[in-house]
């Protein structure tokens, strides 16, 4: 098997140039390499490409080598884990099969939408295997298609020859089902794999805190938090997002649930200072925005962390409830919750906070790879 030895001692994941010492000759893009300490021992195994930004993807650690089978047992943990301990069939259809490092699959996200198993792959290693990868899936989560989506800008800097491959197919959008609520799900032209399954459990959540309350779901995407909100009993719910053909479809779930929503194509930073010169506040206001930061050194995504709560915190009523999240794995949960308290400091506003979440438990984080907690939600009431 190709090695790779380490400069640096890490148990990170993801392995940076300048940590990586010699390679031998025959590690090809995408191999599985066994990784040396920087004292030559047997340290893990991982998937090598030169060619990307990071490397060195560490999947497991040990003296022992392993081999492809690794990852049909790893598939086989993963359907483990959702569909035995924590029974995620009896109360949805929808939720990530595959969670990338965290299930020891660099590389690979798979969310399982009925019979349907929509991939993103985000590296070459992981791109090369889905011939077996792909039916290892459908046998484990009882699916029977699949999509497969990369993001050209990454199969550009990894070397993927395709942007499309023989088992995927070209999906017509599906209806999806979690905790009595249907939603409209299109794998094939949606973000990411057509549906964030991560804030399943947040938009329960959030429904029960809906019922009798005028609400704004800004960054609404296909309105899951504006139709758990409106079924739940909600006076009235109204919800921007930029995005038209994430409003349509929004639209659509609305229907589909029967219940009016005022859904509105938008900026929602454009839009909130125009209801803020109109006097405008609801009584629970969700910002739930995409992800604003792409490197530990992106202040500009900081800026709009700050400028999207400080314009969202202006829309919710004295002593109201404020939801507000942030999917960047860049900023830690107590970075996030500076950037709210500031921005609400800043209108001489104070938060009381009385939860703090992130994604289902479908979403595992790693110990050793503190960015797997990408998802942030903070639950306040707004005083002032």
């Amino acid at each position: 098997m190709p090695t790779v030895r380490l400069k640096y001692f890490s148990y990170h994941p993801a392995i940076w140039p300048r940590m990586i010492g010699e390679v031998t000759r025959d590690a090809k893009p995408g191999s599985l390499v066994q990784v040396l300490d920087k004292e030559g021992k047997p340290f893990g195994s991982a998937f090598w490409n030169p060619k990307a930004g990071m490397p060195l993807r560490v999947f497991a650690h040990g003296s022992e080598p392993v081999d492809e089978s690794f990852f049909l047992g790893a598939i086989q943990r993963a359907a483990s884990l959702r569909r035995e301990v924590m029974k995620l069939d009896e109360t949805t259809d929808a939720y990530r099969a595959i969670h990338a490092d965290a299930d020891q699959m660099p590389g690979l996200v798979a969310d399982k939408f009925g019979k349907v198993m929509s991939l993103e792959v985000t590296n070459l290693a992981a791109y090369q295997r889905l011939d077996a990868w792909v039916p290892a899936l459908h046998e484990a989560f009882g699916t029977e298609k699949a999509h497969i989506r990369v993001d050209p800008d990454l199969a550009r800097i990894e070397g993927i020859p395709s942007l499309t491959h023989s088992l995927s197919e070209k999906l017509r959008p599906l209806k999806i089902r979690e905790h009595g609520v249907t939603f409209e799900v299109d794998p094939s032209g949606g973000h990411k794999t057509g549906f964030f399954c991560d804030q399943r459990e947040n938009r329960k959540k959030f429904g029960e805190l809906a019922a009798g309350r005028s609400v704004l779901d800004l960054c609404c995407y296909t309105g899951g938090f504006s139709v758990s909100a409106a079924l739940a009993g909600a006076e009235d719910v109204t919800a921007v997002d930029l995005d038209e053909n994430a409003i349509e479809m929004a639209k659509r779930n609305g229907n589909i649930n029967q219940k009016r929503i005022k859904f509105t194509h938008g900026d929602a930073f454009t839009w909130a200072r125009t209801m803020i010169e109109n006097g405008r506040q609801w009584d629970l206001v969700i910002a739930d925005p995409p992800k604003f930061i792409h490197g530990k050194e992106d202040q500009l995504g900081h800026n709009k962390y700050h400028d999207l709560n400080k314009l969202a915190l202006q829309l919710v009523k004295p002593g109201g409830l404020f939801v507000t999240c942030s999917c960047s794995g860049m900023l830690t949960a107590d970075e996030f919750e500076k950037i709210v308290v500031s921005a609400s400091h800043r209108q001489d506003r104070r938060l009381q906070i009385f939860d703090r979440t992130g994604a289902g438990p479908d979403h595992p984080t790693l110990s050793n790879y503190p960015e797997s907690r990408y998802l942030k939600l903070l639950w306040c009431r707004v005083i002032g």
